[in-house]
């Protein structure tokens, strides 16, 4: 498989988180998120993104997620999808995210 069928393979979407809340079951600190990927419906991921973010400023916020990656239960939580994020200089958790509105399960390419 070449770079461009890999890539291709990994289905990345749209999604606005609609609920976030600490994920207090889980061994490194983390939120409990439920997303809704318009078309695909609303999934839950488990994030560990509590450094930079309060759930309270989550909510409603556009965010790039892996959504062919299986269901992974997390401290007894479903996770159905990967939010996508990157480190920071001191290894904190960026959110990966749109820089403007577009319709929710759109496809990233």
């Amino acid at each position: 498989m070449d770079a461009l069928q890999a890539f291709q393979t990994l289905d990345l979407r749209i999604g606005r988180i609609l609920k976030a809340e600490p994920h207090e079951k889980a061994r490194k600190p983390s939120y409990k998120l439920w997303i809704d990927l318009g078309p695909l419906g609303v999934k839950q991921s488990s994030a560990q993104i509590t450094e930079l973010y309060r759930p309270e400023d989550l909510v409603g916020r556009l965010v790039v997620c892996a959504v062919n990656l299986g269901t992974r239960s997390i401290a007894g939580f479903p996770s159905e999808v990967l939010v996508l994020g990157a480190k920071d200089e001191v290894g904190r958790v960026v959110l990966l995210t749109a820089e403007r509105e577009v319709p929710l399960g759109e496809r990233v390419f």
